[in-house]
């Protein structure tokens, strides 16, 4: 009987396969390099394009219905009763630009916890998680708002716009934000 197999041993089958695998299989996928990236939650006040570092901001809400609190300063809008805890709810912007806060249907707070502080931060709106490559990263402009500035860790430049990382850590460290009362 004649075999048309070219091959006369099941050996030289095995050798002709993975050759042929060989020629035809494609290369493994070239690692990419890894770019180190920093993320963080964006909001704005007023024109300022602000985001805080993951973890600093706990929660974002809708505002919730205030109650006003009789002797505190202009820029604490009042207190919120969130799941049976007390959310002091302060006007970030007012807070730090004197400018109250026009409230609309995109306007959040941002609530943070450092410590025994519990508290909501009113803003103008969450734009979201943002990321930034570390290679982008600058350190804060002289022309900064002064009552701005210490709150800012370095800022980001990401699409002709720039983005300043506001440290909540730094806000409840604050003296001057601690003191409510008028």
């Amino acid at each position: 009987m004649a075999s048309n197999n070219k091959y006369s041993h099941p050996v030289q089958i095995l050798q002709a396969l993975e050759n042929q695998c060989r020629a035809n299989a494609r290369g493994l996928p070239q690692q990419e390099e890894v770019r180190d990236e920093w993320s963080g939650i964006g909001f704005r006040v007023g024109d300022l394009n602000l985001a805080a570092p993951l973890g600093q901001a706990i929660e974002i809400l809708t505002l919730p219905e205030l109650s006003r609190v009789p002797g505190a300063k202009h820029w604490v809008k009042g207190i919120a009763n969130i799941r049976g805890n007390l959310l002091p709810v302060m006007d970030l912007k007012h807070y730090l630009l004197g400018q109250q806060t026009s409230v609309r249907k995109k306007s959040r707070v941002l609530v943070m916890k450092r410590g025994q502080l519990f508290s909501g931060l009113l803003v103008d709106e969450v734009l979201g998680m943002r990321n930034f490559l570390a290679e982008n990263r600058r350190v804060t402009p002289a022309d900064t708002h002064a009552d701005v500035k210490p709150y800012i860790e370095h800022i980001y430049k990401q699409y002709n716009q720039q983005w300043l990382v506001f440290s909540m850590h730094k806000l409840a460290e604050s003296p001057l934000f601690m003191q409510v009362a008028s």
